[in-house]
């Protein structure tokens, strides 16, 4: 997949995976705050799908790391990591938001 992709191209693929999954993750707190846990949860399944691609690209530079192919570090791609690993945080603080959501509107 990456194999004839620059790196450059390599670092787009990544923000814009990361990217997607931050937008759905943040449509599923909305949703949860309306009441729509089943939404809200289909939400984040879709940014769990794009951070498995973003999460597939990162590995495939890691693995062509360690077989030597070494790559030029570029404020893009320390970019495109950066908005990965927020996008992974992101996701891991909504899925607990939702959850308690869910769980007052139990409780009213």
């Amino acid at each position: 997949m990456t194999a004839s992709l620059s790196i450059d191209q390599i670092a787009f693929q990544l923000i814009l995976h990361s990217g997607n999954a931050r937008s759905d993750i943040m449509e599923a707190m909305f949703l949860a705050r309306q009441g729509k846990f089943e939404e809200a949860k289909q939400k984040v399944e879709a940014a769990k799908q794009e951070l498995n691609e973003a999460h597939r690209t990162q590995t495939t530079l890691i693995q062509a790391e360690a077989k030597g192919i070494k790559n030029e570090v570029s404020i893009l791609m320390v970019h495109a990591q950066d908005h990965l690993m927020t996008s992974i945080t992101v996701k891991e603080l909504a899925e607990e938001i939702i959850f308690l959501h869910e769980k007052m509107a139990e409780d009213k």
